[in-house]
C-alpha cells in the first residue's frame, strides 16, 4: 500500500523548571525515538496513559512542536527541510481536530468567521458569496445547518462544537487528519455521532486518519492499526482486529485486561498494573516497563529492547514477547 505519512526516529525532550527560582530541575523525553508509516486511506490508532506522549506525538508531526531529531516524510515530502513558511502552506494537506472542543475556537468568532479562517491563513481569496456557500457546505457534511455559523461557541452544545471544529479541519480538503481525542469530553450517546460522523466523512473524501485516544476499546473498533505508547516510546504495533487475541507486550495486555466488559453475563476481573511508574527524569537503562512487568529477567533491567517483526505482522519492543512464553506463568 502506498504510505502517506512516515515517521523516522522522532524524538522531543523538554526542560521543565520548579522552584521560587524557577531553575531548571530536568529533562523529560516526551516522545523518544517513534518510528511508524500510515499507509493511505488507513485510520491509525495511538493509546497509552496519559502523559505517554501521544499528543505530543501529533503536535511533532504537524512541526507545531520542533522535534530534537528524526525525520518526517509526506507523501514523500521531507517536512524537516521546510520553512515556516512552507510547512504552513503544507499544513492545507494536513490538519487537526484537537481534543476539547469548547476551547479549540475562539470565543469571541462566530462559527461562520472561525470556518473563514483557514482560507484567509491560507491567502485563499474567495468573494463573500463563495465563502458562504463554502461554510454552508462545511456544515452540511458535519451535520450542522447554515443557521449554526450565526452561532458563537458558547451557543453550541458540546457535539455541535466537535462537529464545527471538524468543519474547520476539512475546510482545505486535506488528505491527512489527526484526531487527538476527539470524543474525551463527549457523552457516551454523543461520541458514538461523532465516529459515525467520522466513519462516513473518511469513506466520502477518502481521507486518512491518526486517532489518538486512551480508550483501546474504541480504538479497536474504529482503527485499522494500533500504535501502543508507554513514557514517549512506542512498545507495539498491531492490527485492531488481533489487540484483543494476541498481544505480544505484557503493557498491551494489561491495557486489554483493563477494559470494562459490558456484556451481560461476562466478569469484569481487572488486573491492576503492580509497581511504580517510573520517574520521566530518570528512566531505567533497560526496558520503561521494567518496573511493572511480571515477566521480567535481568536482560530487560539492562538492555533496551527495540522494535521487532512479529508473526502477525505488526512490531514489538520486548525481548520475552508474550507469544514466546507462558502467559500465565510469572517469569
Amino acid at each position: 500500500m502506498e504510505k502517506i505519512l512516515e515517521i523516522n526516529n522522532l524524538s522531543v525532550s523538554f526542560g521543565v523548571r520548579g522552584g521560587l527560582l524557577l531553575r531548571k530541575i530536568g529533562t523529560i523525553q516526551a516522545v523518544n525515538n517513534a518510528t511508524f508509516s500510515v499507509n493511505k486511506g488507513e485510520i491509525v490508532g495511538v493509546v497509552g496513559e496519559s502523559g505517554c506522549g501521544k499528543s505530543t506525538l501529533a503536535r511533532l508531526i504537524l512541526r507545531l512542536v520542533e522535534p530534537d531529531s528524526g525525520s518526517i516524510s509526506f507523501n514523500g515530502t521531507d517536512l524537516m527541510k521546510m520553512s515556516k513558511k512552507q510547512i504552513q502552506w503544507q499544513r492545507r494537506h494536513m490538519q487537526m481536530v484537537f481534543q476539547d472542543p469548547y476551547s479549540a475556537m475562539d470565543p469571541l468568532y462566530t462559527i461562520y468567521r472561525s470556518l473563514c479562517e483557514p482560507f484567509q491563513i491560507q491567502k485563499i481569496k474567495l468573494t463573500q458569496g463563495e465563502q458562504q456557500k463554502k461554510v454552508d457546505a462545511l456544515l452540511e457534511l458535519v451535520g450542522l445547518n447554515s443557521d449554526h455559523g450565526f452561532a458563537y461557541p458558547h451557543e453550541l452544545s458540546g457535539g455541535q462544537k466537535q462537529r464545527a471544529d471538524i468543519a474547520r479541519a476539512l475546510a482545505l480538503n486535506p488528505q491527512f487528519v489527526i484526531l487527538d481525542e476527539p470524543t474525551a469530553a463527549l457523552d457516551v450517546s454523543v461520541q458514538a455521532q461523532i465516529i459515525k460522523l467520522l466513519e462516513g466523512l473518511r469513506e466520502r473524501l477518502n481521507l486518512t486518519f491518526l486517532f489518538i485516544s486512551h480508550d483501546l476499546s474504541l480504538v479497536s473498533y474504529f482503527c485499522d492499526r494500533v500504535i501502543v505508547m508507554y513514557l514517549g516510546r512506542i512498545v507495539e504495533t498491531i492490527s485492531a482486529d488481533l489487540i484483543g487475541k494476541t498481544p505480544y507486550h505484557p503493557y498491551t495486555k494489561a491495557l486489554i485486561e483493563s477494559i470494562f466488559k459490558t456484556v451481560p453475563g461476562e466478569k469484569n476481573e481487572l488486573v491492576p498494573l503492580e509497581g511504580e511508574v517510573p520517574s520521566p527524569f530518570n528512566l531505567p537503562p533497560g526496558c520503561v516497563f521494567v518496573s511493572r512487568c511480571k515477566y521480567v529477567q535481568p536482560l530487560c533491567r539492562e538492555k533496551l529492547p527495540v522494535l521487532k517483526n512479529t508473526a502477525q505482522g505488526g512490531q514489538v519492543a520486548c525481548h520475552f514477547p508474550l507469544n514466546a512464553i507462558d502467559s500465565d506463568h510469572d517469569v
